[in-house]
């Protein structure tokens, strides 16, 4: 029995459990960290975002050398070493959760490993590997245990020929073919990769276009590109059955006008479906809710329970890294007594890093649209940008979304180079409630991929300079 007792106890060491643990002891705070896996840095740090990223950013170097001579470089041989590829992974997703690791020692932090579970009031249970259990006293919890991958009846991933975004990441060898169930940002990012690593990709969408989240626009202009890169897509289809055989993988679906459609395949890529992690908790017969799955909180995160709050992907907000790091912040700031200001979810950017990458902030036109604003328009094309033409990288736009009665901006839309980085300079302009004015007179320096939002800001008012 731990006889300690602590401000906060987090439970999860994910971007939501492990920024909020930091936090916390800059305030002053007593801080546990109680995280199940034997690294931290959660789903993002070790099974999602920072793994992903670098099986991109490998698949974006390959494709570039292969067009090496249209910058004057001559290089031959160029090949893929995959098994290379996967150690270059492995060895950042290592020094990230090491980094972590650090952050907690620098921040005197007390790391738990072991399965948290909620003895309220006041009392959080760690279950270590064999069994052997803590208890840890304390004035707080938060909740940040994340989510798990949701399986999908009649389409069981085994790790084999059927995987889902855990088993993708660690794969021996490219695939011949692959079929991603799944056009959210999952699976464009993972068709993405391994469609330039030479595996015949092909994409099923039960909507009718690709990140079904995203403008409108920007999904059209995704699926050129990637028409244009060979990944084949079916989309506004519904698979209904799965059927392995000897070389692979059979699937039987319906489009949405009742048309069968048969698909064969080396592998498929289950990339839908997560759900919060929530199990074993000990939330049975408390006051915390749970809807769909999910627990229930207000708009400071907490819930049913005093001294009780949850963050990140166990509750209905944007499963988002970045969102759940705030959402920490949030949570720990209130505990340590300071003024709490509540998220604004129009304001939380949205990052897909597919190529080309796709970044948005904000409403969508057609959202604006159906909010009843008097909604005004502008798009820039990378193809009018100097910077893009030297980078080689032409493709997409910079679309602002502004209302004619204050010219706010209302959101922003990326497809195109650095999409993700781009935004966030959108993200600062609409958190200091700037107009498409104000946007468009700022700045930029030239030749930057940057000027298209600023050129595209000063559409609104028809200023545009380059087109």
């Amino acid at each position: 029995m731990a006889t300690e007792q602590f401000d906060v106890t987090i439970i999860g060491g994910g971007p939501g459990g492990y920024v909020a643990a930091i936090r916390g002891s800059q305030l002053g705070l007593k801080v546990a960290l109680v995280e199940k896996d034997k690294r931290l840095g959660g789903t993002c740090g070790l099974r999602g975002c920072i793994p992903t990223k670098q099986l991109l950013m490998s698949a974006h170097i390959y494709e570039q050398m292969q067009h090496a001579a249209d910058f004057g470089v001559q290089a031959s041989e160029i090949k893929l070493a995959f098994a290379d590829v996967q150690k270059r992974k492995d060895k950042v997703v290592m020094k990230n959760s090491k980094g972590v690791e650090f952050l907690m020692k620098k921040n005197k932090v007390t790391v738990f490993n072991g399965y948290g579970k909620l003895q309220l009031p006041g009392k959080v249970e760690v279950t270590m590997d064999g069994g052997k259990t803590e208890t840890i006293e304390t004035k707080n919890i938060i909740i940040a245990t994340g989510s798990v991958v949701r399986p999908i009846p009649g389409f069981e991933t085994d790790g084999g020929r059927v995987v889902n975004s855990d088993h993708v990441l660690e794969l021996k060898e490219v695939p011949k073919s692959m079929i991603v169930m799944g056009a959210g940002a999952v699976g464009v990012e993972f068709a993405s990769v391994y469609s330039r690593f030479g595996c015949d990709t092909t994409i099923v969408e039960l909507m009718p276009r690709l990140l079904p989240l995203e403008d409108e626009e920007v999904s059209a202009d995704l699926a050129k590109a990637f028409r244009k890169r060979n990944i084949k897509q079916q989309l506004d289809t519904k698979l209904e059955k799965m059927e392995k055989t000897d070389t692979g993988i059979k699937l039987t679906g319906k489009t949405s006008k009742g048309e069968t459609v048969n698909l064969e395949t080396g592998m498929l890529l289950v990339a839908v479906g997560r759900m919060p992690f929530i199990e074993g908790l000990g939330l049975e017969g408390t006051k915390i809710k749970i809807e769909r799955g999910a627990i229930q909180v207000d708009e400071y995160l907490r819930t049913g329970e005093p001294g009780v709050y949850a963050i990140g992907d166990v509750i209905p907000t944007p499963w988002l890294a970045h969102l759940a790091s705030k959402e920490g912040i949030l949570a720990v700031e209130q505990i340590a007594g300071q003024t709490a200001h509540p998220i604004n979810l129009r304001l939380v950017p949205s990052c897909t890093y597919c190529d080309p990458e796709v970044a948005s902030v904000g409403l969508t036109e057609k959202k604006a649209r159906e909010l009843g604003y008097d909604v005004k328009v502008a798009k820039f094309p990378f193809s009018a940008s100097g910077k893009a033409r030297i980078i080689g990288e032409e493709e997409g736009f910079v679309k602002v979304v502004s209302e004619t009665k204050y010219d706010e901006l209302l959101g922003v839309h990326i497809i195109g180079p650095h999409a993700t980085e781009l935004i966030a300079e959108a993200c600062v302009a609409m958190q200091l409630e700037s107009t498409a004015e104000e946007l468009g007179r700022t700045m930029h320096a030239h030749p930057t991929i940057s000027e298209s939002v600023m050129e595209a800001a000063e559409g609104i008012h028809g200023l545009t300079i380059h087109m």
